[in-house]
This record gives structure tokens, sequence and C-alpha cells, in this order.
């Protein structure tokens, strides 16, 4: 018996839905009513929900119950799983909508059985032989083969689509286009391209929903990413950077040692908070193990020492961070994250100081040299890549500004000994917080170290990908031999994380009047927020906003002045590709009989992918400069 208590329909609350499942729901509908396939979706909102046996249930009117009975994953895999109670059913709107207002499933942690048996099996093999975390290869690989390259041309056309049309237009039925064409990706064994156009929809998805924490620069970077691979692989670009390697929601692993680095406090825009424990493993590898559930700041505070369940394990966080682990029958996801079923087991490890064993590798090359690495790597899911990898360093604060502290790497030790001072000629480093939330220290934290001009102080923590030689500790801890740094206590074994111990006066040395903060008056500009790129950064994200449309309308009114800062800038390419992109928005051909056609979305794809990958490609380069060049005074 159906339950019709009433609730506003929640996606959280819905299960997820396979592409193909959501893509063969659109096509199969009259092409009559996919004008109305929107306005359905968003009515959603406030329709009625109720658990049933098995699922749950959407009350989309009179005699029209829509009813989801995910399978033994938890996602709907299959369309039998999707009922209506409606005459026209399953070719009726009520379906058809319910299944696109809910999340996508990742088909690599819901797999479907005809899928599976369809995938590639060159591509199967090569995700067996990739190792542990199924990173992308970049070795030579075979010719694509001919359903591949139709595959990938399906994705890009399908892309190119929705750039044309923009955010407002790329409703319910070009989405499922997109769908059906990474679902055509991955039976063609085209991985990276099928992750990539999962993306964009669910990038479509939160920026039409208005979902707060979603940044259209995100959905700029997702489809220009599927753009680049799709446009590359249909040409017959046979790089196996492009056609990737399946990825596997989590894997086998087998025994590991890992030991404990820092703990972060998370508190999502979504409605989810809570703690991740960041690891080092024996090997090197960049671990992960979190407790993260839908709850507020309130949680993320409390779980300071959230005890989590590792199997028959109970695993306390505040131990685990200063800690480790021996453990055995893990299994590990893509990025890195520690599974928890029950067939785990582990037994604590003594923790490792940051300057001894695996941990100390984060601390090993200078920062330049690993910003230069991160920025690299162009693969978005890749753990590896700036923003989501954590690396290390020894600074020196020369002050603040704003909610900025102000550093200064250090040279590495002699065997002099003594005090290390600052890299001659190295670049000032703006430490900023991770989160600015008043329930967490980060702030305070931060705040109390830019009071001791001289501290020497080891970092961990992230490049912040998107401004100029900033870095967003997560911990802090000593630096081994220096007399001016911090002195913390013997049960916090070398190491205060920022997010949640609070720094104290007596954890800091004693003032040296020889310090002063003349440092600070020699702040440069941030090279990427002074430059003026954000003129093509603004016209490639109001592409992407507002559609073809948008852009022809804006270089009509900008006229020269576009293009003119560009090249009396310097960026004469930038300047270049600008103009080409607005002339292309604003190209209309025409037929024998002198009629006006439709424009060709594809030219007017391949003129943005291009100015968007000079545009991230120059950003790109004036961080990495920030990390070696001299600060200007």
């Amino acid at each position: 018996m159906t339950d019709r208590t009433a609730t506003a329909v929640d996606t959280d609350r819905l299960p997820p839905v396979l592409p193909a499942v959501a893509a063969a729901a659109v096509a199969a509908l009259p092409p009559r009513l996919h004008r109305r396939l929107d306005a359905a979706v968003e009515r959603l909102a406030g329709v009625p929900v109720g658990p049933v046996d098995g699922g749950v249930s959407v009350d989309c009117g009179p005699e029209s119950l829509v009813t989801l009975t995910p399978g033994a994953t938890g996602a709907v895999t299959d369309p039998h799983q999707a009922r209506c109670s409606c005459l026209l059913a399953p070719r009726c709107l009520h379906r058809t909508a319910v299944l696109l207002a809910c999340p996508v499933a990742d088909p690599a942690a819901h797999p479907d059985p005809a899928s599976t048996a369809a995938a590639s099996p060159a591509s199967d093999s090569a995700a067996a032989a990739s190792g542990r975390t199924a990173r992308t290869r970049k070795s030579a690989g075979a010719a694509l083969t001919k359903a591949q390259r139709a595959a990938a041309g399906a994705l890009w056309r399908a892309a190119a689509a929705v750039l044309a049309a923009g955010v407002p237009a790329a409703g319910a039925v070009p989405q499922a286009e997109l769908l059906r064409a990474a679902h055509g990706a991955r039976l063609a064994g085209l991985p990276r391209a099928e992750s990539a156009a999962l993306r964009t929809v669910r990038g479509l998805r939160a920026h039409r929903g208005r979902q707060n924490g979603h940044r259209l620069a995100e959905l700029v970077e997702v489809l220009h990413d599927l753009l680049y691979v799709t446009g590359r692989l249909a040409a017959g670009d046979a790089d196996p950077a492009l056609v990737g390697v399946l990825r596997r929601a989590y894997q086998p692993d087998g025994t590991l040692e890992v030991y404990g680095v820092c703990r972060e406090p998370v508190i999502s825009a979504t409605g989810y908070a809570g703690v991740v424990t960041h690891l080092v493993a024996a090997d090197g590898r960049q671990l992960s193990f979190g407790d993260v559930k839908p709850g507020g700041p309130d949680r993320a505070r409390d779980c300071a020492r959230a005890v989590t369940e590792m199997g028959a394990v109970a695993v306390n966080h505040a131990v685990l961070a200063r800690g480790g682990l021996r453990i055995t029958g893990t299994t590990v996801s893509p990025d890195g994250r520690l599974g928890a079923g029950k067939g785990v087991r582990a037994t604590p490890l003594t923790g490792a100081d940051w300057s001894t064993g695996p941990l100390a590798r984060l601390f090993a090359r200078p920062l330049a040299e690993v910003v230069t690495a991160q920025l690299a790597t162009d693969d978005p899911e890749d753990p590896a890549r700036a923003g989501t990898a954590l690396f290390g360093g020894d600074l020196m604060v020369v002050g603040a500004v704003g909610d900025q502290v102000l550093a200064r790497e250090l040279a590495p030790a002699t065997d002099a000994g003594g005090e290390r001072a600052p890299v001659p000629d190295g670049p000032l480093i703006r430490l900023v917080p991770v989160d600015s939330h008043p329930m967490l220290a980060h702030v305070a934290n931060l705040r109390r170290l830019a009071s001791r001009p001289g501290l020497r102080v080891r970092v961990v923590g992230r490049l912040d990908p998107d401004r100029a030689s900033t870095l967003r500790p997560l911990a802090v801890g000593p630096v081994p031999g220096a007399a001016a740094t911090l002195r913390l206590p013997v049960d916090w074994h070398g190491r205060a994380d920022l997010g949640y111990d609070e720094l104290q006066g007596g954890h800091l040395p004693p003032r040296d009047p020889a310090e002063t903060t003349g440092p600070v008056l020699a702040v440069g500009a941030d090279a990427v927020a002074e430059s003026p790129l954000w003129r093509v950064r603004r016209l490639v994200e109001l592409a992407v906003s507002g559609g073809r449309r948008a852009v022809a309308e804006a270089a009509r009114g900008d006229g020269t002045g576009l293009a003119g800062p560009l090249r009396r800038a310097g960026f004469t390419t930038a300047a270049a590709l600008t103009t080409a992109l607005a002339d292309e928005s604003d190209r209309r051909g025409r037929d024998a009989f002198g009629r006006r056609t439709d424009p060709d979305p594809d030219r007017y794809a391949w003129a943005w992918l291009a100015a968007t990958a000079h545009l991230a490609a120059a950003e790109r380069e004036l961080i990495r400069s920030s990390w070696t060049a001299p600060p200007l005074g």
C-alpha cells in the first residue's frame, strides 16, 4: 500500500537514475510533449513524495502516481523500475519528468549489467592494469575504432548544441541528448568523455536550479573539458589520456599502512557536513577517510573527535590524524577515499612525524616545483591536480593584509645549521582560510600566526588554482631545527589542525623586536586578478550562461573595446581569439535562394573552445609564474 504522506520533492530523497534510463524516457516521449517537459520538471519542486515498499512515490496529480523502485545498488538501472499509474505510461510526461528530476547516477558506482557486458574489453583491461587508483596513462595507444569516433562525434554535437543554446535553453531535452550520447561513449569505451558529459549535465542542473555553492566557472571548466576531449577523439586522436580509464567506485587494495596528516572540517553548500582525515600511505599515495553526512556547521564542529566505523573497528578522527593504521581488506576509490565495508580490519600504528617516513615526502620538493607539476595535470578528475592534492612547505610569516597571512618560503637547510632564511627573491605567498565560517578556527588561527612576524612554520595545504601565489592551509607545525617556531603541546604530536585546534599565545615564540613588517609593504598585485584577461573570461562565461545570441549582442555593444585592452597589455593571441569568437557568434549563412540559415554550431564551438583553452593556459601560466617570480614593489 502506498504511503501518501506529503513532503516536498527533494532530489536527495529521490534515487539516482542511470543516464541511459533517463535518455530512453525522453526519446520515448511523444515530440509534442517535449516543450512541456521543462515546466513539468520545475513543478515537481512542490509535488508530494512518499515512501513505498522498496522505493519512493511521487504524486503527480489525479491517477498519476510515479513509483521508483531502485535495484540492489540503490539506483534506477532499468526502465521497468520506474512506473506511472496513468493511462499513457510508460510514454507519459509524469514518469519522464520524475526521472529527469532524479540525480544522475554514476555508472561506475551503479553498473548496468547490459552496458557492462557491452563495454569495450580494451577499456576494461586498461582499468585492471592501471593500478589501485585507476589513473589515466599517457602511453601510446592503438587507433580509435569507427564506433569510438562516432560516439565521440555524437557527444561533441550534443555539447556544441548546449553551448550554442546557453544554460537558459539547455533544458530537459538537450540534457537527455547529452545523457544518451554519454551512454554511447560508455558502450564505446570512452570513459573520460562519458564522465565529462555527466559532470556537464550535473552542472547545468545546478546552474538552472540556482544551487548554493555552484560557480559558473566550474560549468565552464567541465564544458571545456567535454568539448576538448570529444573534439580530439572525433578527429581520430588516440591519446590514451583522452580515452581515459574505466573508473571503478571502489577497488580492493589488500593491506595498507596509512599515516595521518591532518583533519579537515567540511561544510558543503548542499546540506552536508562532517570531517575528513587526510592520510598518506606507505607508498606515498594520498588517501582520505571521512564522516560526511547531512547536517550543518554544528556537525562539522562536533566531528572534531568523531568516531567512525571502519569495518569492525571504531576510528577516532582526532587520533587517526596524528597516528596510523594497518588496514586489511580495504577498498579505495579513484580519488583516494577509503572504504569502510564489513570485511575491513584495522590495527593502530604509531604515528609518523611530518619530518620522517612517508609524510616527509610532502615537504621534499620546493613549492614552485610542486605547483608546476600540479598545474600541468589537465584531467579534472585526477586527484593529483591543483586544488585537490595536498603539499607542504616551510614558511616564514611576514605579516598580514586583510584576511591573508603573508609569508615567504624558507631556503633548504644546510649542514651549517642555524636559523633558515627565506629564499632570495622568492615570491610573497598568501595564506587564506579554507573556510571562513565562524564556528571553525581557520580565521582565528591565521590571525594568531600573522601576529608573529618572523615565525617559522611548517604548512600543509592546497594550492588555490584561481589566485596568484595563494595557499589554503589545513594544518601547521614547527619547523625542525628552528628557534622561532611553534611550541605545540606534546599530545598534538607536532601539528595543529587549523579548522579544529585553537592556537594560543603560549604556542608562539616570544616576539622578536628585530623582526619588522617591512616586507608587507612590497605586496604586489595579483597577476591574475589585475590582468585584462577578465574580459575574455567574462565573454566565455557569458557564452555558457546566455548562449550564442548573448555573445553576439555583447560583442556588438563593446565594439573595439573588447580586444583593444588585451592587445595593449601584450595578450595579442587572446585578443585575436576573442575577436574570432565574437565574429563567429554573429555569423549567419545564406542558402541558394539568399535566405538566412541557422548558424553552424561546430564553428562556434571550436571558436569558444579555442578562446577558453587559451584563457585557461594563460591564467595557469600567470599562476605558475607567481610562484617563481619575485613580487613587484
